[in-house]
C-alpha cells in the first residue's frame, strides 16, 4: 500500500509557521529569535533531511526483514493505524527517555536540545547521526508484532509533525483536559529546560500520559521559568561543532579512559558520567538543587 510522505508535505507549512512566529514575537519578545541561532537550526534541519534520505532505505529494509517473522498479520484498516500510532508513540517515549540516559543515544539527540532559544525553528534542529546511534531499532518490535513497515513510517511521520507545534513560547497553557492527555508547549518547554527540577522530565512525543504513567512528568511552574539549552552550552554557532560535538567528546573520553570498563561506560552511562566523578550527571545536579531547597526551607 502506497502511503503519502506526510513530513514532506508538512515542510512548507513548517517554514511558513516559523516566519509567522518570527513576526509575532518581533513585536513583543524579539529576544526569542536570534538570527544566527535560527540559521543554525534550519541548517541542521536541512542536514538531517539529507542524512535521513540517505539512510531511510536501509532502515526500511531492516523493518521489512523483521516483518517477515511477524507474529500477526495486520492489515491497513483504520483501527490498525490508530493502534500503530499509539504503540509507536510508546516506543518513541522509551527511545526518548533512553536518549537522555545513555550517552551513545544522547550524542545524536543533544543536537535538538542545543539551542538556548525555544521557538518553532528549534523543532527543526535535528540530528545528522540518528542512523549511527541506532534509534530506528526501537521501532522494529512493531514490525515484529505485524504492523506493516509502510504503516510504521506513516504513523511515525504524524508523530513528528505533531511535535513541531509544541516548540513555542507563544502558546501558554492549553485547556486542562488537553494538558492532561496530550503533549503541549507547556509540557515540552519543561523537557527542553536546564532548570534542575525540570531535568529528565516530560519525554512524551504525542501523549503525555506516558510520563504520568511512568513517573517522569512535572508541571511547568510560573515561579521557575524554563532556561533552555544544555548543561554545557555550545558557545558557538559552528554548524559542524553543533552536529558532532558530543561524538567528539565521546571519542576523547574513550581514548583517555583508564581501562575497558571505563571506556564502555563513557558510551553507555548517562551524560555527565566520568570515571573519577569529576563531572555532574543530571542526578547530581538535581540532588544538589534539592539540598539547596531543603536548606532554604530550614532557614
Amino acid at each position: 500500500m502506497n502511503l503519502p510522505d506526510i513530513v514532506s508535505y508538512a515542510v512548507p507549512g513548517f517554514v511558513l509557521l516559523v516566519l509567522v512566529e518570527m513576526i509575532v514575537v518581533r513585536l513583543r519578545h524579539r529576544e526569542r529569535y536570534e538570527p544566527k541561532d535560527t540559521l543554525t537550526s534550519l541548517a541542521l534541519g536541512t542536514g538531517s533531511t539529507v542524512a535521513g534520505a540517505l539512510t531511510a532505505g536501509i532502515a526500511f529494509a531492516m523493518a521489512l526483514w523483521v516483518w517477515q517473522f511477524r507474529l500477526f498479520d495486520i492489515g491497513y484498516a483504520w483501527y490498525w493505524f490508530v493502534l500503530a500510532f499509539v504503540i509507536d508513540d510508546l516506543a518513541y517515549y522509551v527511545f526518548h527517555r533512553l536518549a537522555h540516559r545513555v550517552r551513545w543515544f544522547w550524542a545524536s539527540h543533544v543536537i535538538h536540545h542545543s539551542s538556548q532559544h525555544y521557538n518553532l525553528s528549534t523543532a527543526l534542529r535535528q540530528t545528522w547521526t540518528g542512523f549511527i546511534s541506532l534509534g530506528f531499532l526501537f521501532r522494529l518490535p512493531l514490525a515484529l508484532i505485524g504492523f506493516p513497515p509502510a504503516m510504521l513510517v506513516f504513523v511515525a511521520g504524524i508523530n513528528l509533525v505533531y511535535q513541531f507545534w509544541i516548540h513555542t513560547e507563544v502558546i501558554g497553557k492549553c485547556p486542562r483536559w488537553f494538558e492532561a492527555v496530550m503533549n503541549t508547549p507547556s509540557h515540552h518547554r519543561v523537557h527542553h529546560a536546564t532548570n534542575p527540577q525540570y531535568l529528565d522530565k516530560n519525554y512524551a512525543g504525542v501523549f503525555i500520559v506516558w510520563d504520568r504513567l511512568f513517573g517522569t512528568f512535572i508541571e511547568e511552574r510560573a515561579d521557575d521559568k524554563p532556561r533552555y539549552g544544555i548543561v554545557r552550552n555550545l558557545g558557538s554557532f559552528n554548524l559542524l561543532w553543533a552536529a558532532f560535538h558530543e561524538w567528539i567528546g565521546i571519542a576523547r573520553d574513550v581514548w583517555a579512559a583508564p581501562g575497558w570498563r571505563a571506556k564502555l561506560n563513557y558510551m553507555i552511562k548517562p551524560p555527565g558520567w566520568s570515571h573519577d566523578g569529576s563531572r555532574d550527571t543530571s542526578e547530581v545536579l538535581k540532588e544538589r538543587w534539592a539540598e539547596q531547597q531543603r536548606r532554604r526551607a530550614n532557614g
